[in-house]
């Protein structure tokens, strides 16, 4: 299960999205407004996609508030046309606002349905989004060679992960963009589950300071786990699974985002969604933390021995081939037979 920001689309959106995967559209525009995803306008196609997407998307453009465009292309899949999403997030907007939009991104591709979706772009300047930006968009995914400065900026930005200029044995780390720092006493804590010396390190967010603190370090065995995980507060939680799989014994780290629903106050949920894939990040390239399994769980009770077993090692399902019917002879048949009706006796000797 998949938690964002607790914000739904509007019946209206629903209604828009339903039109639109039938090609009624050329553009559509999303914002969010009273914590719910709005309508904020349509554009129907007269031309081809190239000749007016300059003119549909720019002018919708605001200069200091995010939004989300989706623009119909003329190609299609087997689910209908195909659209590219541009997420529009300027610079000038406020923080809080970009943070929002980030953590709501998942939400509306879930409502309009991925597999309309071709190409995916960030943009916080008009020039990432123009029609020339989607070229060199394309560009950039076909090519093998290394992107751009400023394209590795950008897919940095998309992805919100946090720039950090510390190494495993620092005691602070810097903060870039919207994702919090982790605080001295919860690196050391990390530092020592890589090494083996504890099992499970619980985190949690400190509003106040805006950083990520160490919540909770005790040893914990797989029965006792789901007692670690609160009933009203959103959590961060690394776990050492020692287990058994194919004779074999390993110990597998584990990483747990328990957000018990709509307990949790909309900027809670909002902000716990957005530090997690840069704590994830920070976890994996700076302590060096190989993380085999990254789960997302309402409750402590989904955590029984089997549901962990499984996850680790998800069942490999064999795909099993229809039966197909032989074919029949080619060519003529030949005379057709008749055979006797049910009931009838034997021919008389």
């Amino acid at each position: 299960m998949s938690h964002q920001t607790g914000i739904q689309a509007a019946s209206e959106v629903r209604e828009t999205f339903a039109k639109a995967r039938n090609g009624a559209y050329r553009l559509i525009k999303v914002v969010i407004e009273n914590e719910q995803l709005v309508l904020g306008g349509t554009q129907p196609a007269s031309k081809t996609w190239e000749q007016e997407y300059d003119t549909c998307v720019l002018p919708l453009l605001e200069d200091s508030m995010p939004s989300y465009l989706l623009y119909r292309l003329d190609s299609t899949n087997n689910q209908g046309y195909e659209w590219i999403f541009l997420a529009w997030s300027p610079d000038p907007s406020p923080v809080r606002q970009k943070m929002l939009y980030a953590a709501t991104r998942a939400t509306l591709k879930k409502e309009f349905g991925g597999g309309h979706i071709k190409d995916e772009i960030f943009g916080t300047s008009t020039d990432d989004v123009s029609l020339s930006g989607y070229k060199k968009f394309l560009t950039s995914q076909a090519a093998p060679q290394p992107l751009t400065a400023a394209e590795e900026e950008l897919r940095r930005i998309k992805l919100n992960e946090v720039q950090t200029d510390i190494c495993v044995d620092t005691k602070q780390q810097t903060l870039a963009g919207v994702a919090f720092p982790m605080q001295g006493e919860a690196i050391q804590a990390l530092e020592q589950f890589r090494d083996k010396r504890i099992n499970y390190v619980q985190l949690e967010i400190d509003f106040r300071n805006e950083a990520i603190k160490l919540s909770s370090t005790t040893p914990t065995e797989l029965n006792e786990l789901p007692k670690r995980i609160p009933k009203d507060a959103a959590r961060y939680h690394f776990f050492l699974y020692k287990h058994n799989h194919e004779g074999d014994y390993l110990e597998s780290t584990v990483f747990i985002y328990s957000m018990p629903g709509y307990k949790c106050s909309i900027r809670e949920r909002m902000l716990y969604s957005s530090c997690k894939n840069p704590l994830i990040d920070t976890v994996e390239k700076n302590l060096r933390i190989q993380i085999a399994k990254k789960m997302e769980i309402d409750n402590g009770d989904e955590l029984t021995a089997d549901y962990m077993y499984e996850e680790v090692h998800p069942k490999q399902h064999a795909h099993k081939q229809a039966f197909a019917k032989p074919k029949g002879p080619t060519g003529k048949r030949g005379v057709r037979r008749i055979t006797r009706p049910a009931g009838h006796g034997d021919a008389d000797d």
